[in-house]
Formats: C-alpha cells, sequence, structure tokens
C-alpha cells in the first residue's frame, strides 16, 4: 500500500468485547478493523492485522473480539471511484437466563 492511499478513519476509542460495529458504504470497498498498534502500522504502510476485508455489499458488521482501543478503516485500495460511509455501534443484548425454581 502506498501512502498515497486516501482513507476514513473511525477512532472507536475503548470498546469492551463482544460488541457489534456496523459499517455502511456507498460503494466497494475495503474496511479494515483494527487495534490501535496495527492502526499506527496501517498509517506508516506497514504490514499490519485487521478483520474486515473487500465488503461487496453494506452494510458489513464486524465484531469487536477483545477489549481494547479499537479503529475502522475504509480504504479504496485496489477499487476504483470513492465510498461515502458511516458507522455505529450496536449494543448487543445478552440472551436471558432461564433459572431452575427449587
Amino acid at each position: 500500500m502506498s501512502p498515497a492511499i486516501k482513507f476514513t478513519h473511525y477512532d472507536l476509542k475503548q470498546l469492551r468485547a463482544g460488541l457489534t460495529v456496523e459499517i455502511t458504504l456507498s460503494a466497494v470497498a475495503n474496511v479494515r478493523l483494527m487495534t490501535a498498534p496495527n492502526f499506527a502500522a496501517y498509517k506508516q504502510a506497514m504490514k499490519h492485522q485487521f478483520i474486515g476485508g473487500v465488503a461487496k455489499k453494506s452494510p458489513i458488521k464486524l465484531t469487536i473480539p477483545q477489549a481494547g482501543h479499537w479503529h475502522v478503516v475504509v480504504d479504496m485500495e485496489g477499487h476504483h471511484g470513492h465510498a461515502e460511509s458511516s458507522i455505529r455501534i450496536i449494543e448487543t443484548v445478552p440472551a436471558p437466563r432461564f433459572q431452575s425454581a427449587s
């Protein structure tokens, strides 16, 4: 990836594991959910790890795998044009737990 690639960045701050991030796109784009150290490597065009990939349909939903500081990047590397994007955090409600009556 060349440093000239333009991207849209969303700083999600601290999130807990299990939350869902919903990304809405106007066109096919790359969506990368990554930790703060991986985002720093991404900005330097260095090797980095992420969750996501090419989003061919919208919205795309990604789950936060562990508590921490997370970032979402939307870029057009390998694609033509520009994609408008927006994100929202979806609170997942745990299933009710049934208790046994004694």
